[in-house]
């Protein structure tokens, strides 16, 4: 599931960063890139703390689509923020893995998987 996420999401990047470069200006899909990037800013720290051995796969990730986007100025605070924000939530409740954490992992990858596909069917050509 986890392969398909990534290819999913690596599609949907390399597409949709040709139209994001055109202009800097407020894309129509920020607001779905701004929850994708609180998902993985929340995976980030989720799939540390249980245990999962993936070091900063997520944040890597998080990366890959800032490069991608190559957003500036407020779109790229934006981005990092959302980020930051899904790090910083679970940080703050979570010190160890629970089944909740757990549960909580599980859903923000079906809900990044979704974006991924709903934002590449969108936007791609």
């Amino acid at each position: 599931m986890l392969k398909h996420i990534f290819a999913v999401f690596l599609v949907m990047t390399a597409l949709v960063s040709g139209s994001a470069r055109a202009q800097d200006a407020a894309a129509p899909f920020d607001a779905d890139l701004q929850r994708l990037a609180e998902i993985l800013g929340a995976l980030h720290y989720l799939r540390g703390i249980c245990g999962t051995n993936e070091g900063q796969k997520w944040r890597s990730e998080m990366q890959a689509l800032v490069d991608a986007e190559t957003p500036t100025g407020d779109r790229r605070t934006r981005m990092i923020a959302s980020f930051n924000r899904g790090y910083n939530g679970f940080q703050q409740t979570y010190r160890t893995c629970t089944p909740a954490a757990s549960v909580a992992i599980r859903r923000y990858l079906e809900e990044g998987s979704k974006i991924s596909r709903d934002l590449t069917a969108r936007y791609a050509n």
